[in-house]
């Protein structure tokens, strides 16, 4: 996941010592707002002039089109346009070539994507925009989730409230941008925040079921279910690789994944016919509880002895609630 350091969060040292400090730590990018201040352009023509960093510009107006011939003049990386602050359609000049966001803040819903398709990226704001130091709304890992399902090709910028805790989630769902501002200036150096947002978690806010998959979500199974055709087509319609046994009461009573199902294959070539779905069934799989925080979820997949690649989701009737998998940590940065 990239950092995108809110630059104008530093406002005890002057622009080029922030830009400075910024670009010896390697930060990816540098997020710089602009609420409907022309002004804002003498600082990236500023910035230009010592730094090649990408530039990740956040317009805030009602009347984009007053900063094109700005843009045309002081090109940036990334551009993203407040959708809350919008009144009449956006229509970018094919010259302006930044990639393109939209942002929302958290009680816009994400469908309003639909009308910017064209766009690169979304930006949510995750609290309340200009306040800096709030804390991230946990509505917006629902959010998130959501905006990948319905749109899977387009990326996902987060702004506001991110710390270490809460970049591990991020990067676990698959955010490809987070914009820092505050959490960055007032640790101990740039440094160790940035291996914070990048490498780990420090304290415990939030718990699993703030950001797993809700069960409702998840590929399941009766647990008599004896047909292997049903097993296999709700793991291929799942597209996670594997499938949840659930009990009548909706207690775990296991999983079965593709490559249990392969390896059942394999070693029972000779007698196909009597394979039941129920011998392919790991009936003790590795599982995390609902209310635990994201501290011991870390320190269970650190004690496995075995690669983690999904968890089920229980409470403590055993119940399924969810999945927490780590495709996008496996995949890295996106």
């Amino acid at each position: 996941m990239k950092i995108s350091a809110s630059i104008y969060s530093d406002k005890s040292r002057s622009l080029k010592d922030v830009v400075y400090d910024l670009e010896q730590h390697q930060v990816n990018l540098l997020h710089v707002d602009c609420n409907d201040d022309p002004s804002v352009f003498d600082d990236l023509k500023e910035i230009r002039s010592f730094c090649d960093l990408p530039i990740d510009l956040h317009l805030i107006t009602s009347n984009p089109d007053q900063y094109f011939d700005l843009l045309r003049d002081n090109p940036v990386d990334y551009l993203t346009f407040q959708h809350e602050d919008l009144t009449d359609e956006l229509h970018i000049p094919n010259d302006i070539t930044a990639k393109k966001g939209i942002a929302i803040t958290t009680d816009t819903p994400i469908n309003v994507f639909d009308n910017y398709l064209d766009f690169d990226f979304i930006l949510i704001m995750a609290t309340v925009p200009g306040q800096s130091g709030g804390a991230f709304a946990r509505d917006n890992f629902y959010k998130i989730r959501k905006f990948r399902r319905r749109y899977p090709s387009k990326s996902i910028h987060v702004d506001g409230g991110v710390n270490g805790e809460v970049s591990f989630i991020l990067r676990n769902l698959g955010v490809s941008c987070s914009v820092s501002g505050s959490y960055l200036f007032t640790s101990p150096s740039i440094g160790h925040a940035l291996f914070n947002l990048q490498s780990r978690n420090l304290g415990s806010t939030y718990t699993v079921e703030d950001f797993m998959l809700p069960i409702e979500d998840c590929p399941t199974v009766d647990s008599d279910e004896k047909s292997l055709k049903i097993a296999l087509e709700t793991i291929e319609e799942g597209n996670l690789g594997f499938c949840l046994m659930l009990n009548e009461d909706q207690t775990l009573s296991g999983l079965i994944s593709s490559a249990d199902i392969r390896k059942s294959l394999l070693n029972n070539l000779d007698e196909l016919h009597t394979l039941s779905v129920q011998r392919m069934v790991n009936n003790n799989p590795l599982t995390v509880r609902n209310d635990s925080t994201v501290i011991e979820l870390l320190k269970l997949i650190k004690s496995a002895k075995f690669p983690v690649m999904y968890l089920p989701v229980v409470d403590k009737q055993s119940k399924a609630k969810g999945i927490v998998n780590f495709v996008h940590l496996i995949k890295g940065e996106v």
